[in-house]
């Protein structure tokens, strides 16, 4: 098989690939770069595997005045900026030990060897400079099936990196057959080694669910950490139940999803604007305030994410009337302004005043004149 691709035929990436080969080194793209334009996917990030050792890696860059970032010298790692374009080049590794998070590696120059340390098959295949793909364990037929698999026995490459659980699930999400299933060796060493996740830091299982929301439909892979006991594990009272059909409503984005999931992502350690935007939806989705409110008070992103989350736990589909007047309260304008009650009310009247005359005008859907209003804020 061979791949082929913009990023690929670039001529920056192709100098990364002639620094090494013309220095007698093995020069080979590796893992999601590959994967994705096996798929006919976009590619973001370029990774490249060598039997170049990292010090040897930078002294080629360097005299090729090429930018060079120590990203993980301990671990093989250098970032080599080639056209403005980053290139992760790493060198060929294989596991010393391993703690079930972080791994002390030994350099190598076995593809193969290289290959064994890797999550899943379909992670494990590299190309040469011509798009010619290098396939070690056999991971070719697992993509072409959309067979998210581990690589030789699941529980072993869970317990090198527990993570791998978290991945299992949002790759399986995003690259693997619906009609398929999830890989039940798989689920099962991730259900069994769950308590694993403990060893995770919060950051990172936030930014795995992150991910694994964001797939086209991650409902099943939710299901299935949900009947496992993993999902309980990382967000207790949780119930994916709600979610298949929120993805059905589509146009939900990944907050919206986590929000319908209920439970305590306090846990998560979302950034405070992700945090406070969790908190408006799974509130408003829950409390019964009016659409056009929601939309005043959320703005239409959020109200619409709030009422179709609403929508999957009653578990009837949103009633387009409700998304009509949401986005009709995010787009009128309440008229008034504190300085139209001042100086007649100031300090906690002034806001008192303003908070009834909202009240009243969003009672009304913004249909109400600019005296009424003065007349219910100095009710």
């Amino acid at each position: 098989m061979r791949i082929t691709g913009d990023w690929l035929t670039a001529a920056a990436t192709q100098a990364v690939f002639a620094l090494l080969e013309e220095a007698g080194f093995r020069a080979l793209a590796v893992g999601g770069c590959v994967r994705n334009a096996a798929l006919g996917a976009s590619v973001a990030d370029i990774d490249i595997a060598t039997d170049a050792t990292p010090d040897r890696v930078m002294e080629l860059a360097l005299a090729a005045d090429l930018r060079t970032i120590p990203t993980g010298l301990d671990h093989g790692t250098v970032t080599v900026v080639s056209g403005g374009i980053p290139h992760e080049i790493t060198t060929f590794r294989r596991d010393v030990e391993t703690d079930g998070r972080h791994a002390t590696v030994a350099f190598s120059d076995d593809v193969a060897e290289d290959a064994g340390r890797r999550d899943f098959t379909m992670n494990a295949l590299y190309a040469q400079a011509d798009g010619t793909v290098i396939d070690p364990l056999g991971g070719l037929p697992d993509l072409a099936a959309r067979h998210v698999r581990f690589i030789r026995d699941p529980a072993a490459r869970i317990t090198e990196d527990y993570l791998r659980i978290l991945r299992f699930f949002r790759f399986t999400a995003w690259y693997g057959d619906p009609t398929l299933g999830l890989d039940a060796e798989g689920l099962a060493a991730c259900a069994e080694l769950q308590d694993g996740l403990d060893r995770i830091s919060r950051e990172r299982v936030g930014s795995e669910l992150r991910k694994l929301l964001s797939a086209p439909d991650p409902a099943p892979c939710v299901a299935a950490m949900a009947q496992s006991g993993i999902l309980s594990r990382l967000m207790p009272g949780a119930d994916a139940s709600a979610l298949a059909p929120l993805v059905h409503f589509g146009g939900a984005g990944w907050i919206a999803r986590l929000a319908v999931l209920g439970g305590d992502a306090s846990d998560l350690r979302l950034s405070r604007a992700e945090d406070r935007a969790l908190h408006d939806i799974a509130t408003a989705a829950r409390d019964g305030t009016a659409p056009f409110d929601l939309g005043d008070a959320l703005g239409a992103e959020a109200a619409r994410d709030a009422l179709l989350v609403r929508a999957a736990l009653m578990g009837a589909p949103p009633d387009p009337r409700a998304l009509t007047e949401a986005a009709e309260g995010a787009a009128a304008d309440f008229p008034l302004t504190a300085g139209d009650l001042m100086p007649d009310l100031t300090g906690p009247a002034l806001g008192q005043g303003l908070a009834r005359a909202r009240a009243l005008w969003r009672s009304r859907k913004g249909q109400v004149d600019h005296a009424t209003l003065i007349a219910e804020a100095h009710r």
